[in-house]
C-alpha cells in the first residue's frame, strides 16, 4: 500500500467511528471522546489533502479546459509543458502560504486533542501541496533536463505574479486553455488579487482551511463514503430494476425512471453528485438502449443528479433551517411541490431529447406487463436501500443523532447491508479500493472548493459584498426584482462555492434582506437551494460537472455542452419557484393550520 493511501484509508475510516463512538457514550454512558468534532473535522482536512496528493498521482485532478487534446500531436507536448510550468508555480506559492499559516498558529500552541497541537495536522496542507506540485513536475517529462525546464519556467512565473498583474491573468487564462488543473486556475486568480491588493496569501489556504473544517462538512465524506459503498455493490442494480418494473412500461419511461430514481437517491444521500457516482453507470446504458444520443443521455444524467435537494430528508434543508432558524418541518413541507416542478421539468426535457424516431408519449409500449408479483420481488430485493433513507432522519429526529452522527451512521449502515447482509463486497478485498476512490473524489472536490472560496473572501474584504448589500437596499424598491437579482446572485455563488459553505456563509445575509422585502423565509430559502441546485450544472466549480466528468471520464467541457439545455429548461423551473410563492407556502401554511 503507498504511504498516501496508507494515511488516507485510516483517515476516512475514523472520521465515520468517532461520531458513532461519540453517539454511543453519549447515550448509553453519558460520557464522551474529548473533542471529538474538531477531531473529525481535522480528519477531514487530512483525508482531503491526502486525496488531492492521490488525485494528483494519478494525474485526474480535473481540468476547465481540454483544448489541448485537440490541438496538432505536435502542438500538444508544448501546451501541456506551458500548463505543468503554471500549475507547479501555483502550488509551490500555495505550499508556501500554507506554510506561512502554519507558522503563524504554531506560537499558540492550542491543542488539538490528547496532547496533539492544532498546527502538527494543519502541516498536512504544504506538504501535500508540495507532493502536488512534485506529481506535476514528475508529469512534465520523463528526461532530467524536461523537468529542471518545467521548474525554471515555473520560478519565472512567480517573478511575473510578483511584479505584473496582467501578465499574471494573461498566463492564467493561456494555462487554463491549455488544462491547468481548476483549482490552478481558481487559486492563481486569488492569488493574484490578494498580491496586488496587498493582503497576505496566506488567506487563501486560511479560507481553505475553514471551508474542510466546518462542522457540517464531515458529512460530505461520510455520505459520499455510503454512496461509494452503494455504487460499488449491486444496490444500483437492486433500485434501477425496481424502478424499471415500475416506469418502464411506458414510453418515455427511462426519462421518468431516470429523474426519480437520482431524485430519491439524492434525497437520503444529501450528495448530488454521490447520485451520479452511483447510479450513473446504470443509466446511461438504459438511456442509450432508448435511443438517446450519448450527449443527451450525459445531460440528462448529469443534470437529474442534483434532483431530491429539494425533497426531504435532504441535509441541506436542515442546515438551511438551522442556520436561518427556520423550523425543519417548515422547510421539509416548503420543498415538496418545487422539488415535484424540477423533477417534472427534468422529465420533460428528458422525454423531449429522446429520439426523434421514437416520439415520446405516454403511451404503452410493447414491454411486457409487469404484474403485481413482478413488483413486490423488485421492492422486497431493495428493501435495504428503500429503508437508507429513514436512517439518517430517525437518527436526527429522535435526538439519538447530531447531523454529522447521522451521517456516520448512515455510512455504517451501507457498510454492513453491502458488506455482511448482501456480501456484495469484502472488507478485505474491496474497501481499500472504495476507500482510495472516495478520498481521491473529495480531496480532488475539496481542493476546488477551499481555493474558490479564497476567492471568494477576496470580494468580502473588498466589501463587494457590503456593497452589493447596501445597493440592493438603497435602489431596490420592487421584491419581484430584488427577488430577480437574488436569482442571479445565488447562481453565481452556486458556481463559485460548495452548497453546505454556501448556506453556512450567505443564508443569514440573505434572510436579512428578503425580510426587508417581506419574503416568507421558507420561500427564500427554496429560492436559495433550487438555485444552489442550478449552481452544481454551472462553471466554473459546478459540482455536478465535475463529478460526472470524474463518473464517465469525459472532459469537463463536453459534459457542460451536454447539460446546458437541461439547465436552461430547470432555470425556467426555478423562475416558476421564485414567482409562484404558494408553491412554496402551500403545504406549510395547510400544516399550520
Amino acid at each position: 500500500m503507498r504511504p498516501d493511501t496508507a494515511v488516507l484509508a485510516p483517515a476516512l475510516t475514523a472520521i465515520i467511528l468517532l461520531p458513532l463512538m461519540e453517539a454511543l457514550l453519549r447515550k448509553f454512558w453519558h460520557t464522551g471522546i474529548t473533542n471529538v468534532a474538531v477531531m473529525v473535522q481535522h480528519l477531514t482536512l487530512v483525508a482531503g489533502m491526502v486525496g488531492a496528493a492521490v488525485a494528483a498521482r494519478q494525474n485526474r485532478l480535473l481540468s476547465l479546459s481540454n483544448l489541448t487534446e485537440r490541438l496538432p500531436f505536435a502542438a500538444q507536448r508544448p501546451a501541456k509543458f506551458f500548463s505543468a510550468s503554471w500549475a507547479i508555480a501555483i502550488t509551490a506559492l500555495l505550499a508556501l502560504a500554507s506554510t506561512q499559516f502554519v507558522l503563524a498558529e504554531k506560537p499558540a500552541g492550542q491543542i488539538l486533542a490528547y496532547g496533539v497541537p492544532f498546527w502538527v495536522v494543519e502541516a498536512i496542507m504544504p506538504v501535500c501541496f508540495l507532493l502536488i506540485a512534485a506529481q506535476q513536475i514528475r508529469f512534465a517529462g520523463e528526461a532530467r533536463g524536461s523537468r529542471a525546464a518545467v521548474v525554471a519556467l515555473a520560478a519565472v512565473w512567480v517573478a511575473v505574479w510578483q511584479f505584473s498583474p496582467v501578465l499574471s491573468f494573461i498566463g492564467l487564462g493561456l494555462a487554463t486553455l491549455a488544462g491547468v488543473p481548476a483549482f490552478v486556475s481558481l487559486a492563481g486568480v486569488a492569488l493574484v488579487l490578494f498580491r496586488q491588493a496587498g493582503e497576505p496569501i496566506a488567506a487563501i489556504p486560511i479560507a481553505h482551511y475553514s471551508l474542510v473544517t466546518n462542522a457540517i462538512l464531515p458529512t460530505i465524506p461520510m455520505f459520499t463514503l455510503a454512496g461509494y459503498l452503494v455504487a460499488e455493490s449491486k444496490a444500483p442494480q437492486r433500485l434501477i430494476r425496481l424502478f424499471r418494473t415500475l416506469l418502464g412500461g411506458v414510453t418515455g419511461g427511462a426519462a421518468i425512471m431516470t429523474a426519480v430514481a437520482c431524485a430519491f437517491f439524492t434525497s437520503f444521500t444529501g450528495g448530488s453528485g454521490v447520485t451520479i457516482l452511483a447510479l450513473g453507470g446504470l443509466l446511461m446504458p438504459v438511456l442509450l438502449s432508448k435511443q438517446y444520443s450519448e450527449r443527451n443521455a450525459l445531460g440528462l444524467v448529469t443534470g437529474a443528479g442534483s434532483l431530491g435537494l429539494l425533497f426531504p430528508p435532504c441535509l441541506p434543508l436542515i442546515l438551511f433551517a438551522i442556520v436561518a432558524r427556520v423550523p425543519v418541518e417548515s422547510m421539509f413541507l416548503g420543498g415538496i411541490l418545487p422539488g415535484i416542478v424540477m423533477l417534472a421539468a427534468t422529465i420533460a426535457w428528458g422525454m423531449f431529447a429522446q429520439n426523434a424516431e421514437r416520439k415520446p408519449t405516454l403511451m404503452i409500449d410493447n414491454s411486457p406487463r409487469v404484474t403485481r408479483g413482478d413488483a413486490m420481488r423488485a421492492v422486497w430485493n431493495a428493501k435495504w436501500e428503500l429503508v437508507m433513507p429513514l436512517v439518517p432522519l430517525g437518527a436526527l429526529f429522535s435526538g439519538f443523532a447530531t447531523p454529522v452522527e447521522a451521517a456516520a451512521l448512515t455510512a455504517l449502515y451501507a457498510f454492513v447491508v453491502e458488506v455482511f447482509i448482501h456480501r456484495d463486497l469484502t472488507a478485505s478485498g474491496d474497501l481499500p479500493r472504495v476507500l482510495e476512490e472516495c478520498g481521491l473524489m473529495i480531496g480532488g472536490i475539496l481542493l476546488i472548493q477551499g481555493v474558490a472560496l479564497g476567492f471568494t473572501n477576496y470580494l468580502v474584504d473588498a466589501e463587494v459584498m457590503t456593497k452589493a448589500a447596501e445597493w440592493v437596499t438603497s435602489t431596490i424598491h420592487s421584491r419581484w426584482v430584488f427577488l430577480l437579482l437574488l436569482n442571479l446572485f445565488l447562481l453565481v455563488i452556486g458556481c463559485l462555492m460548495e452548497i453546505y459553505a454556501a448556506i453556512v456563509i450567505q443564508a443569514p445575509l440573505l434572510v436579512a434582506l428578503g425580510k426587508a422585502f417581506d419574503v416568507d423565509p421558507v420561500h427564500l430559502g427554496i429560492i436559495f437551494l433550487a438555485n444552489l441546485e442550478l449552481g452544481y450544472l454551472t462553471p466554473p466549480v459546478g459540482l455536478n460537472l465535475l463529478l460526472s466528468s470524474y463518473r464517465f471520464k469525459k472532459p469537463v467541457s463536453e459534459v457542460l455542452r451536454a447539460v446546458t439545455p437541461l439547465t436552461i429548461v430547470m432555470a425556467v423551473g426555478v423562475l416558476l419557484i421564485t414567482y409562484v410563492p404558494a408553491l412554496t407556502t402551500a403545504l406549510p401554511a395547510w400544516f399550520r393550520h
